[in-house]
């Protein structure tokens, strides 16, 4: 039996742990779980999965059961709950310190949070192998070639394919691009995600944060990570050896695949859910359009320069999305915004949390700069 501490139970990644543990109540108990503000599913998930421990990060609890809450609660959860793994589906960079603090009490990260290793990857990495934990990813592409690159020669690895579906505008003339609404951006041809994470998916910003954290969990450099368009998302990682073959990890679009196996590494255990249908399966792959997606060039100049670039990238793509969904910028504004922060000159080499702390601070400040640029 492994115990688990489920950071953000009620968003996307949340309600797919809860169906792994659910099919594999004999392998896998919830000690500890959280949410942002949905007090009442997390009460509801407490209730239906024996959970006794309890945070409520965004706001103040009304339930005397939620024994924590904010920030600092959420993170002494973390470090005092009894359990071996702790899943981070938490989105954006609030994510950072339950990783951090789920390694330093000695936890494996079972890792959905991105954001982790894009701002804090070299930090994030030494504590994992100072404390002797794991960091197991969780995105479907990570888990993927996480999964591949365990079954090969690392001599032999040419290049890391990540494949995109290219979200909810792959298909829309560019000349609408302007106008569309975040709601429209909601509109994911595969995935069922959070609205934020869905947003980064039309403007493949998301896809650029998954180069750059490919970059840190992989230690591979930028010109080694390619990415092809697949609508289908059936094939979630490829990698590319020196004698020409490619090998593809596949599935259907289930997150509960990658947390599944991420929770039972290193073994492989069953999987009660659908399997992929050949005899009813078209598969599609292109290159992405560079003016559709200008998020991705951006992404890899960040992972090119390294050092507080990656952060600054992240900053400033959370702030813009912000503000699109608020109605100050267009869709089209937020690369715009991501560029002239990436354009400042960022120095620093980010030894320590209190660094990355204040260029995150000043990253947000720099997008917000430009954005009131924008609207005068």
């Amino acid at each position: 039996m492994s115990n688990l501490v489920l950071l953000g139970c009620t968003g996307s990644i949340g309600r797919s742990t809860l169906s792994v543990v659910r099919a594999h109540a004999d392998r896998f108990k919830i000690t500890a779980a959280s949410a942002h503000r949905n007090e009442s599913e997390l009460l509801r998930t407490a209730d239906q999965f024996g959970i006794e421990t309890l945070a409520l990060s965004g706001a103040a609890p009304e339930d005397p059961r939620i024994a924590f809450s904010g920030e600092s609660g959420l993170l002494d959860m973390i470090r005092e709950s009894d359990a071996d793994t702790v899943v981070n589906g938490i989105a954006g960079a609030a994510g950072l310190m339950p990783s951090v603090a789920a390694l330093e009490s000695g936890k494996h990260l079972a890792l959905a949070n991105k954001e982790t290793l894009v701002i804090a990857g070299g930090l994030i990495k030494k504590l994992a192998e100072e404390h002797g934990k794991k960091i197991l990813p969780v995105d479907s592409e990570h888990a993927a070639l996480f999964s591949l690159l365990g079954r090969s020669d690392a001599d032999s690895v040419e290049s890391l394919i990540l494949t995109a579906s290219g979200g909810a505008f792959r298909e829309l003339p560019l000349e609408r691009l302007r106008d569309v609404t975040w709601r429209d951006a909601l509109a994911h041809p595969t995935w069922n995600m959070g609205r934020k994470i869905t947003i980064d998916s039309a403007s493949m910003a998301n896809k650029g944060l998954e180069i750059i954290e490919a970059c840190e969990l992989f230690g591979v450099p930028e010109s080694k990570i390619e990415v092809v368009i697949h609508p289908q998302s059936c094939i979630h990682g490829m990698i590319r050896t020196s004698d020409g073959s490619v090998y593809a990890q596949m599935s259907l679009p289930d997150m509960r695949i990658p947390i599944q196996n991420a929770l039972s590494y290193p073994a492989i255990i069953e999987y009660p859910f659908d399997r992929i249908d050949f005899g009813n399966l078209n598969l599609n792959l292109s290159k992405p359009d560079g003016e559709r997606y200008p998020c991705l060039a951006l992404a890899r100049a960040a992972a090119r320069k390294g050092g507080v670039y990656p952060l600054v990238f992240n900053a400033a793509n959370e702030v813009a999305v912000e503000a699109f969904i608020r109605g100050e910028i267009h869709f089209t504004d937020i690369p715009s915004v991501i560029g002239s922060c990436l354009e400042e000159e960022w120095e620093c080499l980010l030894g320590s949390l209190e660094q990355i702390q204040e260029y995150d601070q000043k990253a947000r400040e720099t997008a917000s700069a430009s954005i009131r640029e924008m609207k005068n």
